[in-house]
């Protein structure tokens, strides 16, 4: 049986579903080798306009498998090193993939899970989601998913859940910026339809910029440098085919190709 499996629907949004129910979507070497590979299949795809990210059964993904633990508990340092380097090519692979990405969280999310919540761009959970970082509860950390889970709740509220371990729930979840929208679990589907549509309206090309924006300016102080690269990215998109299409479709009151 496949671990990963990837679908892509004629209209373009295509799901990545970590097929480990048995297991809680919990993940291994193997599977995170997959699940980048995936990701950055959808992700190089032109046809492919949206990638939902979701996990089967009852959880989102528990994080590190146990098998894969006892072994990595054996690893020298360098194993180690080599082994962590390979979730974290998996995250940035995420956070970086030029589509938009949606996290479909259905069920408990642990450690390694949030950090995959945590790189998609929007997260929609249902409210009986429960999401904790447990590494210290093992006396471990949760450090290569670090600059995600920060950059999505904060440093505040990571000193209280990278310290503690303990889960919380889904409304904490939202009110801390892991999550954007929190609804029941019926509406998980409804509400995951609504996104991808209003993110359908959108110019692909303008999408891919944005995000390429954010990573360019978020935490960075405005300097001169900051303000020119800005400005630089703006004139490019104005002159690009989408730029000049969105603009004559807005001013001759008519939807823009893409929307066709």
């Amino acid at each position: 049986m496949t671990d990963i499996l990837t679908d892509i629907a004629a209209n373009g949004v295509a799901t990545v579903t970590m097929n480990r129910g048995q297991v809680h979507n919990a993940f291994n070497e193997h599977v995170i080798a997959d699940l980048t590979a995936a990701l950055r299949k959808v992700g190089e795809d032109p046809g492919v306009r949206v990638v939902l990210l979701r996990g089967v059964g009852k959880s989102f993904s528990a994080g590190a498998d146990l098998d894969w633990m006892k072994r990595i508990s054996g690893y020298s340092h360098d194993e180690n090193v080599q082994d962590a380097m390979g979730l974290a090519t998996m995250l940035r692979t995420l956070d970086e993939c030029p589509k938009p990405t949606i996290a479909v969280v259905q069920g408990p999310a642990f450690g390694g899970g949030v950090g995959l919540v945590s790189a998609c761009d929007i997260a929609i959970a249902a409210d009986t989601a429960t999401f904790a970082l447990t590494e210290v509860r093992l006396g471990l950390l949760p450090a290569v998913i670090s600059p995600y889970v920060i950059a999505a709740m904060g440093e505040r509220a990571c000193r209280r859940y990278f310290l503690t371990g303990e889960r919380f729930s889904a409304s904490e979840a939202l009110r801390h910026g892991l999550l954007h929208e929190v609804v029941p679990a019926d509406g998980l589907e409804s509400a995951v339809d609504a996104t991808v549509k209003r993110l359908m309206e959108c110019g692909p090309a303008s999408q891919t910029a944005a995000k390429e924006l954010i990573r360019a300016v978020a935490r960075r102080p405005l300097t001169t440098d900051v303000m020119l690269d800005t400005a630089q990215r703006i004139a490019r998109q104005r002159a690009s085919a989408e730029g000049k299409e969105g603009v004559g479709a807005f001013l001759e009151k008519r939807d823009p190709k893409w929307r066709s």
